[in-house]
């Protein structure tokens, strides 16, 4: 897979789902990582395709849209103050995530690549709460040499 531009936010709050999606489309669109159809996209993959994924104890939202959307790949990282609630991706419930992982892609198969190489890192909780909270100087780096090379 290309590096991408690795963004991060830390300590946001978010009142539910849809703010958080907001947010993220937006600082995109103000650094034209994203399209202005992006935000939509994003809401209808969610509605369709929900990506609040619960593993053993955590949990994290992955949320994505087609290649069409974006301009550049990035993948935004957002560690909130409170969780916020994600729809599930396996079930009709929610999850309480407190770490957002956006990703934007501009060639589908990276997106398919990008997606196992995370879920392969997040299934360890070790990563999790690396991500979590580790400085963004870190996890870029681990990021470049452990997922981006994958």
């Amino acid at each position: 897979m290309n590096k991408c531009q690795l963004l991060f936010e830390d300590n946001l709050k978010f009142d539910n789902e849809l703010e958080a999606l907001t947010y993220v489309s937006e600082q995109l669109q103000q650094k034209g990582i994203v399209k202005e159809s992006h935000l939509q996209a994003l809401i209808d993959r969610e509605a369709l395709f929900p990506t609040g994924i619960a593993f053993d104890g955590y949990a994290v939202a992955i949320p994505h849209c087609e290649a069409t959307h974006a301009n550049t790949p990035a993948i935004f990282i957002v560690r909130t103050q409170t969780p916020v609630a994600f729809h599930r991706a396996d079930d009709d419930s929610t999850v309480d995530v407190s770490l957002i992982i956006s990703l934007v892609v501009t060639a589908p198969e990276d997106q398919i690549e990008l997606l196992k190489a995370l879920f392969s890192n997040l299934q360890n909780e070790e990563f999790y709460q690396f991500l979590l909270n580790a400085p963004q100087d870190e996890i870029a780096v681990h990021f470049n040499n452990e997922i981006f090379n994958q």
